[in-house]
């Protein structure tokens, strides 16, 4: 969804900065510099260093809540003895961008729901600053991850929602900038 959030605002003429994790995506655009980053840390680092520049980001990275506490260098072998993982909270990279947003800035958050979706989605919105949220739910069919179709609502800071049907990326893309276009006017 990114990938091709970033290449439709590039089309549009937008200049972007993709900051990108691991993928077999490939994206080759004039207007678009590419930021590789391994881990969750570095996404906050490149995040919270590249927001104050730009006049808005969006958000679509799904970034895991937590990480495992200990980080090994090198394969831990099998044993008979049980292994404990102990897990401790990434750093929250929509709050803090929420944080130090200016205030002609947009902010637009992703928010993928199984379960009391609006509500949660609300709540990101108002916790984390946000302009407007993309609500994506696993409970729709050919929607989230491992397809190249979506079905979103958008909701902005003012609760009012836009639903969509089910599109492939490139067209829920096209409804995003839409959007976020409107916000920076």
């Amino acid at each position: 969804m990114g990938y091709a959030i970033a290449e439709e605002l590039a089309n549009q003429g937008a200049e972007v900065i993709l900051i990108s994790g691991p993928t077999n995506l490939q994206i080759n655009h004039s207007n678009i510099q590419k930021v590789n980053i391994q881990t969750a840390d570095e996404m906050f680092d490149a995040a919270s260093k590249t927001f104050p520049l730009c006049d808005a980001a969006i958000m679509s990275a799904a970034v895991a809540d937590y990480k495992s506490a200990i980080q090994f260098d090198k394969k831990v072998k099998r044993s008979k003895e049980k292994l404990q993982i102990n897990l401790e909270p990434n750093k929250d990279i929509a709050a803090e961008l929420g944080r130090i947003k200016r205030e002609n800035q947009v902010l637009i958050g992703f928010a993928l729901e199984t379960d009391n979706e609006v509500e949660n989605a609300i709540k990101k919105i108002n916790n984390k600053n946000l302009n407007f949220i993309v609500l994506n739910s696993l409970n729709d069919k050919g929607a989230g991850f491992g397809h190249d179709t979506n079905k979103i609502s958008i909701i902005d800071n003012k609760l009012n929602r836009i639903s969509y049907d089910l599109k492939t990326k490139k067209e829920v893309a096209v409804d995003i900038v839409e959007e976020l276009f409107k916000q920076m006017q």
